[in-house]
């Protein structure tokens, strides 16, 4: 099987060996084969027809998630479709889809249905439901992980590109450890929680889950607009300088002490690996002590916070008890039991960890931890469920209300055959260097995609810029060593990375005149494309004005794809001035083309 990610359906939509509606026919037969617990309500062909009418006179190239097919955890609204969270007496059906849903929505990708969860988004087993429990994709047997058990396994099985799912506690990393996706944590507010059915109204998170981090880059990049009518929403205003390869940095390791797997001592392995990884990326392992983060996420449903569950989940409780699930009312109920005085005390205890965290940050750059300590079967679940759910927030419970973001990265498979991973983490608003240094070292793992057997592609090294900073594709004399890279040498650029473009351009040879030496013209032409050979290049915002007017006719500036599925501005050429004889495809590179010429 191959994993549908952005760069995989975009390509075949390209090059009109697929098209949306192929797509999405072959989804619903997959679907019906697949298992049913996955989700709690599949749309049906009619229901999918108006995606895919507004997708008409579209393509890639206009709608950066055209046809892109993605699951909804069903405690997020969708217009005209029942809203759930697990609970049948609870189900509700919302007039507008909520702000995230939209965006995406706008941004040309298909909603397939809405995906199963552990009831009201409460619990990390995945096995809260009664919808069924969704069989894990990796292991039959173990739990799938939750509460957004839907939303990583259809991710994992290749029924969906990415998922929505929601992390309070947990619940959007967890799941993508069991069933070895990425899972990305942002910030909390920069993802509108408007349309969101709460947990925690002021801990709640939408999350991502993905095969790669370039897809949650993508996702991420195109769902983070600020909504004000939103009372938890914040604009995302990146707080630390993004990270490209060679930049060097310094990761908490944790010390032996502080290493939780309860029972599975195994999992030790696979996380000192992920050490070595991000030392081979530059990192500087530094061992830190982390007990302030570990009582803090004792404090998590040890402390009042409860309480907030319980506020979302009153009216229910109160009308009709009965129509929670047993755990799940059991755990809510004991919301009602903190006062404010033991709601203020935890509030002042948590300032104290909060500020002794803080210390970890003067020391290092990011944090490496497990994701979760590790996986159970569901009969061990069954026999334990509140103690095994709070192992397996050993590493989660506390980000959220200590303010920090976080990505589930895979880090291989345990001898038992479970998946498992690990999390990097920093202080929030560093969402996109998180995700850069996830992708790098999910590339290093050399693990394959979800339960589809694909092989990783090569990680997005252009998920983040530095803020400030732009990226610029260059493609021929302003490449490193040749005539014209002085003019961004000049403005303080620096190379980024040597990339190849998707396969949607074709490369003219255009002679030079005067002193304006040879260049070549890359012309979008989708259909009749290949890969070219270019290079990335950061530039201070501050000096894009100057360069720009270097840049003479036929050539521009535009938006280049890349082949691991990002854009960056970079040259482009205008068509009328691309002749057949010029054509230097065939070469893929400028580079290449002037070795031939020797």
């Amino acid at each position: 099987m191959t994993a549908p990610t952005i760069y995989v359906l975009h390509a075949a939509y390209r090059s009109n060996e697929l098209t949306p509606v192929q797509l999405v026919d072959q989804l619903l037969d997959q679907c019906d084969k697949a298992d049913p617990a996955i989700w709690i309500t599949r749309l049906d062909r009619t229901q999918l027809q108006p995606y895919l009418d507004g997708l008409k006179g579209h393509s890639p190239d206009t709608r950066p998630l055209y046809g892109i097919p993605f699951a909804i955890k069903d405690n997020i609204d969708l217009a005209g479709v029942p809203t759930t969270a697990a609970c049948p007496g609870f189900s509700y059906v919302p007039e507008v889809s909520a702000p995230v849903v939209q965006a995406l929505i706008d941004a040309g990708a298909i909603p397939l249905g809405k995906a199963n969860l552990d009831q009201f988004a409460t619990g990390l087993v995945g096995t809260r439901s009664p919808y069924g429990v969704p069989v894990n994709s990796i292991k039959t047997g173990d739990i799938p992980g939750g509460s957004s058990s839907g939303s990583a396994v259809a991710v994992a099985l290749g029924l969906v590109t990415f998922s929505l799912g929601t992390d309070t506690a947990g619940s959007g990393r967890v799941p993508a450890s069991f069933n070895n996706l990425v899972g990305f944590k942002p910030s909390r507010g920069v993802l509108s929680t408007k349309g969101v059915v709460p947990a925690c109204k002021s801990l709640d998170c939408v999350s991502i889950f993905a095969f790669t981090a370039a897809d949650a880059v993508k996702v991420f990049k195109l769902t983070h607009g600020f909504v004000p009518e939103d009372a938890w929403a914040r604009p995302y205003a990146p707080s630390a300088p993004g990270w490209s390869p060679g930049t060097p940095f310094r990761f908490g390791v944790l010390p032996q002490s502080q290493r939780h797997y309860f029972g599975a001592p195994e999992a030790d392995v696979l996380y000192e690996e992920s050490v070595s990884r991000l030392s081979a990326l530059g990192g500087t392992p530094v061992e830190v002590d982390f007990e302030p983060y570990l009582e803090t996420a004792r404090l998590l449903y040890g402390g009042p916070w409860v309480a907030e569950r319980y506020a979302a989940t009153a009216a229910m409780l109160e009308s009709n008890p009965d129509g929670m699930l047993p755990v799940t009312r059991g755990i809510i109920s004991g919301g009602n039991k903190p006062t404010a005085v033991d709601a203020f005390r935890s509030i002042y205890r948590l300032a104290e960890l909060k500020r002794a965290s803080e210390a970890l940050w003067k020391q290092v750059d990011i944090m490496l931890t497990p994701t979760a300590p590790r996986c159970y079967t569901l009969e061990e679940v069954e026999a334990e469920p509140v103690q095994l759910n709070a192992n397996l927030g050993t590493y989660t419970n506390f980000m959220n209300l200590l303010d920090l973001c976080g990505c589930a990265v895979p880090a291989g498979f345990l001898p038992n055959g479970r998946s498992w991973g690990v999390t990097l983490m920093a202080p929030a608003f560093q969402d996109e260097r998180i995700l850069a240094l996830a992708g790098a070292l999910h590339e290093l793992s050399g693990v394959t995609l979800g339960a589809t057997g694909s092989a990783l592609p090569p990680a997005s090294t252009n998920a983040t810029s530095t803020p400030g900073w732009m990226s610029v594709v260059v493609c021929g004399a302003h490449m490193e060593g040749l005539p014209l890279n002085k003019d961004l040498l000049s403005r303080g650029a620096k190379l980024k990375q040597r990339a190849r473009t998707a396969p949607v351009y074709r490369m003219y040879h255009l002679p030079g005149a005067g002193a304006r030496p040879p260049r070549p013209g890359l012309v979008r032409t989708p259909g009749h494309g290949a890969s070219i050979d270019v290079e990335v290049w950061e530039m201070p915002e501050a000096s894009l004005g100057t360069f720009f007017g270097t840049i003479k006719p036929p050539l521009g500036l535009g938006w280049v794809e890349l082949e691991d599925g990002s854009s960056a501005c970079g040259f482009v050429c205008e068509n009328a001035e691309a002749r057949p004889e010029q054509d230097i495809t065939e070469h893929g590179g400028w580079r290449a083309w002037m070795a031939a010429q020797k």
